[in-house]
């Protein structure tokens, strides 16, 4: 018997994981209103689509809960249909339907024609760029390519996405040229690997030409960079990210170790010498440039010396954004076959260890900024705070600037000029400037 009543036929898409799944989430919900389907986004719906992350420990826990719950709802008569897609999907189908067996159907990464189908709508080729956008308004995720042919030995997104297949150029342009038209005015390159962008279709590694081509879009006014791998980094785009306002000053670039022995065992094809060489170079051609990074610890093999020399290395990098996880055990990883010899608690607290030098240099690279005057975007209002963003600060993992609503008012999707007048660890204060 229902205990609630549900619009009929309509399709609730649920996102877990990374940006790329946001991004696969958009595009299967532009797909379905495209065949004339009542959808939203995590809100009420009879029928519901999650979208699964398989990457780590935490992130599987989470999407197999997600199941379950809805599960129980279906035995409620709350849903009427529960479909599963997504990474833990493509990578665990046969357990899955084994051990959740009233799931109506799994799909993996790559059979959204399927899903579709199932869902009672058309695959759609001709929608190039057609997307629901679930971010705010202003901004909005570019997936410039798919896979990954990294051969990290922790990594089991290859196993779950498949080889690297970049998108080409002109069907960027049209999507970056849609989601202007849409209001959208930050994009933010998402992939894998963006440093192998082209490799596959163009045969060299194009990341530069192809935000030649995006800065011509009007109405973008930023362009950020996510996921950049450090071996083989194109760098004649620091040299269009210097020439050109519209790219942010910014690069996310995951390092995860600095130990010779570890990235060797990791299967980085790096090291110590090469990687910190990169960061200077980076930071003498665009001085400017925030580097967000992220790094493992646990991983098998770590020592305390290992450790120690992580944490004084961090400490000397003095990295504008960082983030640190603990190492998961994956299965069918090349690491998989290492004994996992780092005890949890010992895990937990080198994280937490990395995160307080990292606090520090937060702070006092925040205190500098105080009487510095920046462009920001305002992304939501929250209590008595307008929260915008710099061009140095990507959504929902940085900084945020956060403003006194009470004595100003600001439109969210907008671009404002602020003074920083107070800072904290990971906060910035602001007062509008009035021109």
């Amino acid at each position: 018997m229902r205990t609630k009543t549900i619009k009929k036929n309509r399709i609730n898409v649920i996102t877990l994981g990374c940006s790329k799944n946001v991004y696969d989430s958009e595009v299967l919900m532009g797909q379905l209103k495209a065949s004339g389907k009542d959808v939203v986004h995590e809100q009420e719906g009879n029928v519901v689509v999650i979208n699964t992350c398989g990457f780590i420990n935490n992130a599987k826990e989470e999407s197999v809960n997600t199941i379950l719950e809805y599960m129980q709802k279906k035995e409620d008569g709350e849903v009427d249909k529960v479909f599963v897609t997504g990474c833990l999907s493509e990578r665990y189908k046969p357990d899955l339907e084994k051990e959740i067996p009233n799931v109506d159907q799994y799909f993996g990464t790559t059979e959204l024609p399927g899903l579709l189908k199932a869902l009672g709508a058309d695959y759609k080729h001709e929608l190039i760029g057609e997307r629901l956008t679930t971010t705010p308004k202003n901004y909005a995720y570019l997936k410039i390519a798919e896979g990954c042919d990294r051969p990290c030995s922790f990594c089991a997104i290859p196993i779950m996405r498949g080889k690297h297949k970049s998108t080409p150029i002109e069907n960027l342009v049209t999507e970056a040229e849609k989601l202007a038209a849409n209001g959208v005015k930050e994009l933010i390159l998402i992939a894998q690997d963006l440093t192998y962008y082209g490799l596959d279709i163009y045969k060299k590694r194009n990341l530069a030409e192809l935000l030649e081509n995006l800065v011509k879009v009007e109405g973008i006014e930023w362009i950020r960079l996510h996921y950049a791998f450090p071996t083989g980094f194109p760098m004649d785009v620091l040299d269009i990210m210097k020439r050109e306002p519209k790219i942010c000053n910014y690069l996310d670039i995951p390092l995860q170790h600095i130990s010779d022995d570890l990235l060797k065992s990791m299967r980085r094809g790096t090291t110590k010498d090469k990687t910190t060489k990169l960061i200077n170079e980076f930071r003498a051609i665009v001085p400017e440039m925030t580097i967000r990074t992220t790094l493992i610890v646990g991983y098998p093999g770590e020592t305390e010396a290992h450790f120690e020399e992580l944490k004084q290395w961090v400490s000397e990098m003095r990295f504008e954004r960082l983030g640190c996880f603990t190492y998961s055990h994956e299965e069918n990883t090349h690491a998989y076959n290492l004994e996992d010899d780092v005890p949890e608690e010992v895990k937990i607290q080198r994280a937490n260890d990395i995160m307080e030098i990292q606090s520090q240099i937060s702070w006092e690279l925040n205190q500098a900024k105080i009487g510095q005057v920046f462009k920001v975007v305002i992304d939501r209002k929250e209590g008595n705070y307008f929260v915008g963003r710099t061009e140095f600060d990507s959504p929902d993992v940085d900084n945020e600037v956060l403003i006194d609503a009470t004595k100003t008012y600001l439109k969210t999707g907008e671009f404002a000029t602020i003074k920083v007048i107070e800072a904290e660890d990971f906060d910035l204060y602001g007062e509008v400037l009035v021109s």
